[in-house]
């Protein structure tokens, strides 16, 4: 485990910002393999990108996206995309090549990612999901088809969750996040479409892509503290760089349940540009569901606890 001191500005982000990986006693970046592809994991604010970022300069790597919301072409700065300076510095894979309208799921990103180790990468990202479909393997569901989609989606509507609970098998209740409406969601989708359970489903997953044992797995673990007051900066920062003006030209096709629209922050700064709240109110909403998220991702992170480098953030 390293404790690493925080510092250095980057590109892109507030001066302090970013993290300063190397300090007189301790050398993150040698203390990191130059040939095991490196997953790199961690919560919102954390300073995966510059860290990312300073392993692909050093190794010839492509910087590979695992944030299921930097995957849309809608966002940029409200999800903390690398900046188009940056993505020309270095090269950069699955970042912003979807658009809204477009079904993507962890299957379709495991599918590009496939095709994008025949190089040195560092994949990172936030989103455990991902992160554990690349290590631990997918189970191979068929597509829902629209038509349940929507029925979920129309039950979720009319009574939250709760609504769908009851077409959930046990096991799979045992198994999911039940406070997280779109695993719920999604549970429901599987056993109504196929017949058969999501755990028995994933209790058929196939070989994982990337097994712990061949990549180099990196865990960051900031003080939450220290991580709150990031985050504070950092979305002031993204308002100064236009937050708003993304909501605001996807007002026209806001969704609020679509995958797409789940950006923290967009649902806040949408009711901000109807009316429905000041800016001030809405900032202070959306750092704190970026708080919480960012909880969430920790909680992920202290149980990788097989296979997984943590590294505590000072």
């Amino acid at each position: 485990m390293f404790a690493v001191e925080v510092g250095v500005s980057h590109p892109h982000t507030p001066v302090g910002y970013l993290c300063q990986w190397e300090r007189d006693d301790v050398n993150l970046l040698d203390g990191l393999s130059r040939e095991a592809p490196i997953l790199l994991a961690g919560p919102t604010a954390s300073g995966k990108s510059a860290l990312a970022m300073a392993l692909a300069a050093r190794d010839g790597r492509l910087i590979v996206n695992a944030d299921a919301l930097q995957v849309y072409d809608c966002w940029r700065v409200l999800t903390a995309r690398p900046s188009v300076q940056e993505e020309a510095a270095l090269p950069h894979a699955l970042y912003g090549h979807v658009t809204r309208d477009h079904a993507y799921s962890v299957g379709h990103w495991l599918r590009e990612v496939t095709e994008l180790l025949d190089r040195p990468v560092v994949i990172v990202g936030g989103t455990g999901l991902y992160f554990a479909a690349l290590t631990e393997g997918l189970a191979a569901i068929p597509p829902v088809p629209a038509h349940i989609r929507v029925e979920a989606e129309t039950l979720r509507a009319a009574g939250g969750a709760n609504a769908l609970l009851s077409g959930i098998d046990a096991a799979t209740a045992g198994r999911i996040d039940l406070a997280n409406p779109m695993r719920v969601q999604r549970a429901w989708e599987v056993l109504r479409a196929t017949g058969r359970s999501l755990a028995d489903w994933q209790a058929d997953t196939g070989t994982p892509l990337m097994p712990l044992a061949t990549v180099e797995a990196v865990v960051l673990q900031p003080d939450p503290a220290w991580l709150d007051a990031r985050i504070s900066r950092r979305f002031a920062q993204m308002l100064a760089q236009g937050a708003l003006d993304e909501v605001r030209a996807a007002a026209p096709v806001w969704q609020p349940d679509r995958p797409w629209a789940r950006a923290i922050g967009a649902a806040d700064l949408m009711a901000c540009l109807r009316g429905e709240v000041d800016l001030g109110a809405a900032t202070v909403a959306a750092i704190l569901s970026s708080r919480r998220y960012a909880k969430r991702q920790r909680t992920w992170g202290r149980s990788r606890k097989a296979g997984w480098r943590a590294v505590v953030l000072l």
